[in-house]
């Protein structure tokens, strides 16, 4: 017997506010409040307000934590400075070719302990969240390593969109206001929003400027309104999964269980930047499935991510065979209609071969062939700011 999806601490807001739930991996989420486009639109032209609670939050503490890490992640951890977060994939060993991918997630260097610990946050899936927790518990050291899920205790806001920091900044006093402006991307740090202490940091998953906060559990009500009430008069709209699904589609961002999944090549679709072989002097690193991976790089894939465009509204879906000649070359990982750019996208996986831009393909949707052509991804970029 399955247990009931958990819920988030905004679930009941959700629902007293038209948001049509579902179950996604094991969570009762909203998908939608009014429609995916106006959703979508929205967080393009001012901004995005996400409940991302259902992602798995891990704190990792103690003198031995950045090593420890370093031993298990993809990426280099020894190296990341205090504020900066980096995008990495979680592996271990197992599986016929000594390599599985359990995940991918955002590791952040928090603030060091006032005695100089190293104190490290890291974001993993809502589907993963358990076997990586699992993983990393089997590979804990006797002393120097703490590993806290800290998923229930707090919760998750994105807020995305060109107006967002704006928005968010707008509930700061100045100093912290100031301290939000200044965060480059993929950096982050604390302040005070709506009188709740937040970790803010300067990602997302949507192609859009803006900032992700973490507050206790108990004051995501209070945060998330005090957010809704300053932004709603400049445009900001509540968002559920389907917009976040068409906005990090049209940035060409990989979803796992779509485009990355247990057995990828991760250079085949275009997470090479994600894997780091060697350490900074440039001898070679150990983690897990270390040697699979450079084998892969050393050997490309037959097939690689591209991205497609329709000339149809008409959208592909995983699954979908992608046909040159009558000869089956790919397949869909992602496809849906991009409300920005109005007419249907997908990401694939193609014959190398074949993914020079302008290529032209065939795509069966529910057995109709329909044309489309190899793009450079993103599919959407933001515009520069002015000044």
């Amino acid at each position: 017997m399955s247990s009931p999806p958990l819920s988030t601490p905004l679930v009941h807001w959700h629902e007293s506010h038209g948001g049509r739930m579902v179950d996604f991996a094991g969570w009762r989420m909203p998908v939608q409040y009014s429609s995916i486009v106006d959703e979508h639109l929205a967080a393009r032209q001012a901004a995005g307000l996400f409940d991302v609670s259902h992602m798995g939050r891990l704190a990792i503490e103690g003198p031995g934590s950045c090593d420890w890490l370093e031993s298990l992640l993809t990426r280099r951890v020894s190296d990341i400075e205090p504020g900066r977060a980096r995008y990495t994939l979680v592996t271990n060993d197992a599986g016929p070719s000594g390599l599985t991918i359990l995940d991918d997630a955002l590791v952040t260097r928090e603030a060091d302990a006032p005695d100089g610990t190293p104190r490290l946050a890291m974001v993993v899936n809502a589907s993963n969240r358990d076997r990586v927790v699992e993983w990393f518990v089997s590979k804990l050291p006797p002393q120097g390593v703490s590993l806290h899920d800290r998923t229930f205790e707090t919760s998750m806001i994105a807020v995305q969109g060109p107006l967002a920091v704006d928005i968010v900044c707008g509930l700061c006093d100045s100093a912290d206001a100031a301290r939000i402006r200044s965060l480059g991307n993929y950096r982050a740090g604390r302040a005070t929003v709506a009188g709740h202490d937040a970790a803010v940091s300067r990602t997302g998953y949507t192609g859009e400027d803006g900032v992700e906060l973490v507050v206790a559990a108990d004051a995501a009500t209070s945060l998330w309104e005090a957010i809704h009430a300053a932004g709603a008069p400049r445009g900001l709209r509540p968002c559920g999964l389907g917009a976040r699904d068409t906005l990090r589609l049209e940035a060409g961002m990989p979803l796992y269980g779509h485009e990355l999944v247990a057995d990828s090549d991760p250079f085949a679709i275009g997470l090479g930047l994600a894997v780091n072989l060697d350490d900074a002097s440039g001898g070679p690193r150990r983690f897990p499935g270390r040697e699979q991976l450079a084998r892969m790089k050393a050997a490309p894939a037959p097939r690689v991510r591209v991205g497609l465009a329709f000339d149809s509204k008409r959208a592909a879906r995983e699954g979908s065979p992608v046909v040159v000649a009558g000869t089956t070359v790919g397949v869909v990982t992602s496809g849906s209609l991009a409300p920005s750019l109005g007419h249907a996208v997908a990401m694939a996986l193609v014959a190398r071969p074949l993914a020079e831009p302008g290529t032209a393909v065939d795509v069966l949707i529910r057995d109709a062939v329909q044309p489309a052509r190899v793009v450079p991804l993103p599919f959407y970029r933001r515009a520069a700011p002015r000044g």
